[in-house]
């Protein structure tokens, strides 16, 4: 069962999980079953492990309410129900929420009783609609090609804490390497009296960097504090002083409480890192030094669990072998990941580019869910310095015309425009894979590496890669949309290898129709593919980073350098030795 803290960001000291054996009901007239959350009813681990044939799906639990937390409002949460949910609370409705892969909390406090609670969870999951943003996952009863099993319903932790009337409904961290300063916004919740007092105590490696008591009026502030204090080797371009990278994952902690003169309100534990992500000359910058980035496709399912994993600690290896194998990051694919993940990235550094589910048929509507889900994220995961790049749609899906279509593009580049106003601090791509419309990257995609009695084909990828003109021959569609040119930005091949090593040499037992975009004979074989694929791509000078096709098997798609359990394929130390034959960066020198 998942029980550890959901929101590892902005953590209460009192909560409690109701996680755990729920009812569940599938249709209207279904007999009861039972489920364990936050497990879809679809994955092994929920205890039914089998597909829906009803849209319409409900959950019922009881729980009470600790006596300690009397006098308390109680906030219920949810991290993220697929896809429109409503939610009962002793037969009273409490809320309505639509969206499969954002968080969603309400006020139950008038609701209860005092004694047991009754909970109720209607979910609708519109298993064939290809309207909605729904990633990868198929709109038929079985996965095929790329898409897996369906996830509908609770796939994320649920869990109740205590507040005062007066409490912090968020913050976001805005750090400034080079004016060494970190901006803090924040907002309180509508009974916060005026004037009110914030509390910051902020702390580097246990040592105090900030203590100070600001006062604040009305429902949103912004406090800016000095956390270098002008002192060269806490930030300098020869050092990588106190900056968050994936080598050194350093991180601020801070302690917030809100108090109402001497009375204390709310009391949160949070962090942040002192990171920057820009584009310059072509090059990708981390921390004002060119960085390449070596990244990985993570599509985030797990054999048992589908899209939840089932421990905290899974999302942690994961990272682990991804570092162990020399990558510095993953891109995101289809899916906005659970908060506990991103949490695990921020401590282990890990470079992160975070993902929207796609929608597939373009329709005003579909447009209109997508765009208010995927601002919804960017508030979630604002503070998390793993993330350096809003990634939002991926090949075109949802907008199949990009190339020709004004409104699709005008739609395209709304995204672009708004992931830039809601964010300046991280970079930003609406089209990922070919079209491009307005980004800060170009990122395109490839598995024309060929195989291993192709040399020709690999001859055309080699030469292919150092240049726009030689990959346009290499990429499926246009590279840029009609009327959309090249202008200098940096270039990425964000897909590529997609490589399978075939299952007799693996001791695996995948199905008949499992595939991967080229293949390998053996471990050694596959080694020897990817150090040539990984060779040309260093060898160009156009390219600036690149993504690995894939992390880990999915069902049928099993070209992961990962199995379906998570565990290595093939020697992790010779493909660390592969990807690090080109550094990282430029000589950064530790001080401690």
């Amino acid at each position: 069962m998942r029980n550890e803290y959901p929101r590892p960001d902005f953590v209460r000291e009192q909560w409690k999980s109701l996680n755990g054996t729920w009812d569940f009901y599938e249709g209207l007239r279904a007999g009861k079953l039972q489920i364990e959350v936050p497990f879809v009813p679809q994955s092994r681990l929920s205890g039914i492990g089998r597909t829906l044939t009803s849209d319409e799906i409900l959950y019922e639990r009881q729980f009470t309410v600790p006596r300690e937390w009397e006098g308390k409002r109680i906030l219920l949460h949810f991290g993220a129900v697929d896809y429109r949910c409503s939610v009962w609370v002793n037969g009273q409705c409490a809320g309505t929420h639509h969206g499969g892969q954002t968080p969603f909390t309400f006020d139950i406090t008038d609701f209860l009783n005092g004694v047991e609670e009754h909970l109720r969870v209607s979910a609708v999951d519109y298993l064939s609609d290809e309207g909605i943003p729904r990633g990868k996952q198929f709109w038929k009863d079985r996965g095929e090609f790329i898409w897996y099993t369906q996830s509908s319903g609770i796939w994320q932790s649920v869990w109740i804490e205590p507040v005062e009337s007066a409490h912090m409904e968020w913050m976001h961290f805005t750090p400034d390497i080079d004016k060494g300063t970190v901006e803090i916004t924040y907002q309180v919740s509508d009974h916060t009296p005026d004037p009110f007092l914030i509390e910051l105590d902020i702390r580097f490696r246990g040592s105090q960097v900030h203590t100070g008591v600001v006062e604040g009026k009305g429902k949103r502030g912004k406090i800016i504090v000095d956390v270098f204090h002008n002192k060269a080797l806490c930030g300098a371009f020869h050092f990588t002083g106190w900056y968050w990278s994936p080598e050194h994952p350093y991180l601020f902690d801070v302690s917030v409480k809100l108090k109402d003169g001497e009375c204390c309100c709310d009391s949160v534990e949070t962090y942040f890192g002192m990171r920057k992500i820009h584009v310059q000359d072509g090059k990708v910058y981390l921390n004002n030094q060119p960085y390449y980035q070596k990244l990985l496709l993570d599509q985030g399912y797990w054999k048992d669990g589908l899209m939840t994993a089932p421990d905290q600690e899974e999302y942690a290896e994961d990272i682990r072998k991804a570092k162990a194998m020399g990558f510095n990051g993953c891109r995101k694919h289809e899916k906005v990941e659970d908060p506990v993940f991103l949490y695990w990235a921020d401590r282990l550094g890990f470079l992160v580019w975070e993902s929207m589910a796609s929608f597939w048929s373009f329709t005003p509507q579909g447009g209109t869910a997508f765009a208010e889900e995927w601002s919804q994220v960017i508030q979630r995961d604002y503070n998390h310095p793993c993330i350096v790049l809003w990634n939002m749609m991926n090949e075109s899906w949802g907008v199949p015309r990009l190339y020709d279509n004004r409104q699709q593009q005008h739609f395209a580049r709304s995204m672009y425009h708004m992931a830039r106003g809601l964010d300046d601090t991280r970079l930003v791509i609406a089209n990922d894979g070919w079209e491009m419309t307005e980004n800060d990257i170009c990122a395109f995609h490839t598995y024309k590496h060929g195989e291993q009695d192709e040399p020709r084909q690999q001859e055309r990828f080699r030469a292919g890669v150092r240049s726009l003109e030689g990959l346009s021959g290499l990429v499926e569609r246009p590279l840029f949309a009609e009327g959309f040119s090249y202008e200098g930005q940096p270039v990425l091949l964000t897909e590529i290898g997609g490589i399978a090593i075939r299952a007799e040499h693996t001791g695996g037992g995948a199905a008949e129709e499992s595939w991967g975009y080229t293949g390998a004979d053996s471990p050694e074989a596959f080694l020897e593919v990817y150090e040539r694929l990984i060779r040309d791509i260093y060898d160009s000078d156009l390219l600036c980073g690149f993504c690995y096709t894939q992390l880990t098997d999915i069902e049928q798609e099993q070209n992961g350098l990962l199995d379906e359990m998570h565990q290595y394929k093939a020697d992790a130390d010779k493909i660390r030795k592969i990807n690090d034959s080109k550094a990282t960066t430029g000589s950064f020198s530790t001080v401690d």
